[in-house]
């Protein structure tokens, strides 16, 4: 669960969550301008943000994680009523 709030669910939403940071600080100033930050807010750079962000994640998850190439998986088992866990030979 950590993984997929880490590597999927935080770099999509942190650029919002920012952003709506910034509004709450700035109140003020945005209710002067009239505007409707809700409709007109930069909503297709915060999603552009957010995929740029979840993909450099992925990137460094790929390049620095695994095992090496051609290494021997062994997937889980039960044995004398205990679950071994996967490893690598």
């Amino acid at each position: 669960m950590m993984r997929i709030l880490l590597q999927y669910l935080l770099p999509l939403l942190l650029p919002t969550l920012i952003y709506f940071l910034w509004v709450r600080m700035n109140k003020r100033r945005i209710a002067s301008e009239s505007i409707d930050w809700v409709h007109e807010g930069p909503w297709f750079w915060l999603i552009l943000a957010g995929v740029a962000l979840m993909a450099a994640s992925l990137v460094f998850v790929a390049l620095t994680g695994g095992v090496e190439p051609g290494s021997r998986i062994i997937a889980p088992t039960y044995k004398d009523g205990r679950v071994v866990p996967w490893h690598v030979e």
